[in-house]
């Protein structure tokens, strides 16, 4: 099953602003937006909530910090304990750098496997633009068209008066 869509592009941000506003007006759901660059107040202006990554950074800190000072305690009192200097075993200091490198470390790769898992992007995957020129000069808003009780002449209205460059319905997955 394909999805249909009804994509406005835009030549200049503060067009595809006006028209994200403009949209959201008029009770349009905004699929996605494509912009060449990153546009300030653009989230904001389309009603997007905070990102939940943190909390994935936050959670993977814990475990690896939680899993490099059990590890190292075991390993340094339990099952190895070796006479250093005449340091105790549980040597608190000692554990720091190691817990701080794998802390960072296992966040960093949680966080980043998080963010393609997220945005389904993976090896391989085709790109799928949904105009020519996003990702060069050109600002897309799009919106998706099978869903019921939506109105496609006004919606077509609400971006011609927004001032897009161009509109086209297209069918296919983003």
């Amino acid at each position: 099953m394909s999805n249909k869509f009804m994509v406005g592009t835009f030549l200049d941000s503060d067009s595809l602003i006006r028209a994200v506003h403009a949209v959201r007006a008029h009770n349009f759901r905004i699929y996605d937006v494509y912009t060449p660059y990153p546009v300030h107040d653009l989230d904001h202006a389309m009603g997007l909530r905070r990102t939940r990554l943190p909390w994935v950074t936050a959670l993977a800190g814990t475990l690896a910090l939680s899993f490099a000072i059990t590890f190292q305690f075991y390993t340094m009192v339990l099952d190895w304990p070796l006479n250093v200097g005449g340091k105790p075993d549980n040597s608190t200091l000692a554990f720091v750098p190691i817990c701080f490198e794998l802390t960072v470390l296992i966040s960093g790769l949680a966080t980043f496997a998080a963010l393609l898992l997220r945005a389904r992007l993976y090896p391989g995957k085709k790109e799928q633009l949904c105009a020519p020129g996003i990702t060069n000069d050109r600002f897309a808003l799009v919106l998706r068209t099978d869903r019921a009780h939506f109105d496609a002449a006004r919606a077509l209205n609400v971006l011609e008066t927004s001032g897009a460059d161009d509109i086209q319905e297209m069918e296919g997955t983003l």
